[in-house]
Parts: C-alpha cells; structure tokens; sequence
C-alpha cells in the first residue's frame, strides 16, 4: 500500500462512531430457544458416543494384537536357542558315525549317545523336530537341493541323500535339510 492509502484508510476510522459496548451481550433468539439448545447437546453426545466407539474399538485391537503377539513368542521362544545347539547335534551324530577300535572309544561313543538322546529328547518337548528328507520326494519349503544326479530306477525329484539334515520348530523351518536329488 501507498502511503496516501494508508492516510485514506487512518481518515475513514477516525470518521467511524464509537460503539459502546455493554458488558454483557443480549442473549439472542437461538440462546433462548430450548430445541436448538437440546439438538445441540444431542449432536454432541452423537459425537461423543462416536468418539468413545472408536477409542473402545481401538484398545481391542491393541489388545488382541498383543495377545498374538504373546502367543506366537510363546509358541517359538526356543527357536534362537535351538539354531544355536543345532552344530552341537550335528557334531554329536559325527561323533556317532565313528566306529570304534578299543574298549576305551567304545565307551566315549556310549557317553556321545547319552548326550545325543538328552539333547534331542529336550529339543523334541520344545518341539524340535527333523525334517524327514531320504526318499522323500524334494520340498522346497523344507529342503535346499545342493546336487542332482541322475539314479536308475528312482523318480525324478526324489532325495537320494541327506548332506546335512533339517529341522523345524512346530510349523517353522529352523535349518532347511541339505540333499541331493535325483534327476
């Protein structure tokens, strides 16, 4: 704005008449009106009612979330645990695989077997179980192919070894089976 605009304009409030303003306005026609008033309130408890609907249907939520929550860790607490002792088996069933030449290792090997049952006895009550893969025909939901070869009288696709074997925890793959499959 120029400045001859903004005289203009400081001319015209001056011009204005002062209002004296009460101290308290006069209620209007609305304000008396007991069905606006009521219509009102009403429009408010809708909105109220609707407010409380959602922050009631939310906590649900929340807590039926959390309850699944709560569940599935119940149900896989021992899956971290488990990838851990699995090298531990796998070193316990090579121990196995050794036969033995005296008296002596004969007794290391027992002691291996001892260890070998506690261990999967425990696994199996959490729920660890192996994969069942020979013979098989090949899953790829439970099972890694790292080599094919082609076998006479076997159907296509069908494991003819176990490299490294499988587990799962309930219906979770822990440690996909390592096989060979026929071609």
């Amino acid at each position: 704005m120029s400045e001859e605009e903004v005289k203009n304009c400081e001319e015209e409030v001056e011009e204005l008449p002062e209002t004296e303003e009460s101290e308290a306005e006069p209620e209007t026609e609305e304000a008396l009106d007991p069905e606006a008033k009521i219509a009102e309130l009403e429009g408010q408890i809708a909105k109220l009612k609707n407010a409380y609907a959602m922050a009631y249907a939310d906590t649900e939520n929340t807590r039926k979330r959390l309850t699944k929550e709560y569940e599935t860790n119940m149900k896989y607490h021992i899956q971290s645990f488990a990838l851990e002792i699995l090298p531990v088996l796998d070193n316990c069933e090579r121990a196995l695989a050794l036969k033995p030449e005296d008296a002596g290792d004969e007794n290391y090997r027992k002691a291996f077997e001892m260890v070998w049952k506690q261990l999967t006895s425990a696994l199996s009550k959490e729920g660890v179980e192996e994969i069942e893969a020979l013979g098989q025909e090949f899953d790829p939901n439970w099972m890694q192919a790292l080599m094919s070869e082609s076998v006479e009288g076997v159907e296509p696709n069908q494991v003819t070894a176990v490299l490294q074997k499988g587990y799962k925890l309930k219906d979770r793959l822990l440690r996909a089976a390592m096989v060979k499959v026929s071609e």
